[in-house]
């Protein structure tokens, strides 16, 4: 006897089921490459903040005894840099709202939401 060939619904239902795992392969892979590029950022910034609070320890340091031999008094000297600090402080405090958050945000929809990438990927394969 002649073999049976899969009707049309078995077919289409074998495709769905390739299309639909196909799909969700293809989003694990995105959500792990936007994962991976937001833990890079994220490791680079915490080391470039390390690597400037050191620079910036080293520099008060140097400001503060700067400033104490000028005025002639550490508590002065140091006080001056404390100040500034704290002006510094407030200004960031003051602008956070403003600025800080829609950086942060806009940097983050714009690591989830690149479309480059994923145009790139797409023109090669045609």
């Amino acid at each position: 006897m002649e073999e049976q060939k899969p009707g049309f619904f078995e077919e289409t239902q074998e495709l769905v089921e390739d299309y639909v795992g196909n799909r969700l392969q293809l989003l694990k892979l995105q959500t792990a490459e936007k994962s991976a590029r937001i833990i890079s950022l994220l490791l680079t910034v915490v080391v470039m903040a390390f690597l400037c609070f050191f620079i910036l320890l080293f520099l008060s340091i140097t400001a503060g005894y700067f400033l104490a031999q000028k005025t002639g008094s550490l508590f002065t000297g140091f006080g001056i840099v404390a100040v500034f600090y704290l002006l510094l402080l407030a200004i960031v405090l003051y602008l956070r709202k403003r600025v800080l958050d829609k950086f942060i945000s806009n940097t983050v929809v714009r690591i989830f939401f690149d479309t480059t990438a994923d145009n790139e990927s797409t023109e090669q394969k045609n």
